[in-house]
C-alpha cells in the first residue's frame, strides 16, 4: 500500500515533562509580553499551541500557573556556587550574582505581577516575594563549605542570621528594581552580618575584609 504524502508539516504530540516545561514557557513569555492583568489562560493556551483544558488539568488558575512559570524561569537560569576560599569573599560574590540574575527578571516579570498576585492570591507580601523571588539552595551550600573550612558553626548560628544577608538583597531589588551596588553589598556582608557570625562563632576567627599592614 503507497503512502500518501502531503504538504502538512506533521505536528509532534508532546507529553509529559517537555509539556510541561513548553506551557510554563509559554506562561513566562505572555507574562513578560502582557502583563500579569491582561494574561489569562486562554492567550498562554493560544502561546502554547494547546487548549485551556490542558492547562487546568495542571494548574487551577492563572496565579498557580504564573508561580509555576517564574519558578520554571528561574530554575532554568541558575546562578552558579562561587568559590573563593572565604565565607566574606563567596558571599560576595553570591550576592552580586543572585543580585544581578535576579533584578533582570524581577523588573521585566514578577515586579508586574505583584500586585496582582496579592490582590488575587490572597498571601501577603512577604510570601508573594518568597514564592517569586524563590529560596536558593545554594545559600546551604555555600554555609556547609565555610563550616566545613572552619569559618563558621552551623550548630551555633540562627538560620534567620544566616538568611538575613539574601533577606536583605532581595528587599533592595523589590524595592528598587535593580540590583544593589557593590558598596551596599558590602556593607550587608561587612557590618551586619559578619559581626553577628563572629559573635556566635567559636574557635578562629572567620575571614575578615582585609586591613592595614601590621606597624
Amino acid at each position: 500500500m503507497s503512502r500518501v504524502v502531503t504538504g502538512e508539516p506533521v505536528r509532534r504530540r508532546r507529553h509529559g515533562k517537555q509539556l510541561e516545561s513548553e506551557l510554563l514557557a509559554a506562561g513566562w513569555d505572555e507574562l513578560v509580553e502582557v502583563g500579569y492583568a491582561r494574561l489569562t489562560m486562554e492567550s498562554i493556551a493560544v502561546r502554547a499551541r494547546t487548549s485551556e483544558a490542558v492547562l487546568y488539568r495542571r494548574w487551577a488558575n492563572k496565579d498557580q500557573l504564573v508561580f509555576a512559570a517564574i519558578e520554571h524561569h528561574r530554575a532554568a537560569h541558575p546562578v552558579a556556587l562561587p568559590d573563593t576560599g572565604s565565607l566574606r569573599g563567596d558571599l560576595i560574590a553570591q550576592l552580586t550574582a543572585m543580585s544581578e540574575a535576579l533584578a533582570g527578571f524581577f523588573a521585566i516579570a514578577a515586579a508586574g505581577a505583584f500586585s496582582g498576585l496579592l490582590a488575587d492570591t490572597g498571601l501577603t507580601p512577604a510570601q508573594v516575594r518568597d514564592k517569586a523571588m524563590g529560596e536558593r539552595p545554594l545559600t546551604r551550600a555555600l554555609y556547609q563549605r565555610a563550616h566545613d573550612r572552619g569559618e563558621i558553626d552551623l550548630a551555633r548560628i540562627p538560620a534567620v542570621v544566616l538568611a538575613m544577608p539574601f533577606d536583605l538583597v532581595r528587599h533592595d531589588l523589590l524595592m528598587d528594581l535593580e540590583p544593589p551596588n557593590a558598596a551596599r553589598i558590602q556593607a550587608i556582608v561587612d557590618d551586619l552580618f559578619l559581626p553577628l557570625v563572629r559573635s556566635k562563632h567559636r574557635g578562629p576567627d572567620v575571614t575578615a575584609p582585609p586591613g592595614p599592614a601590621a606597624v
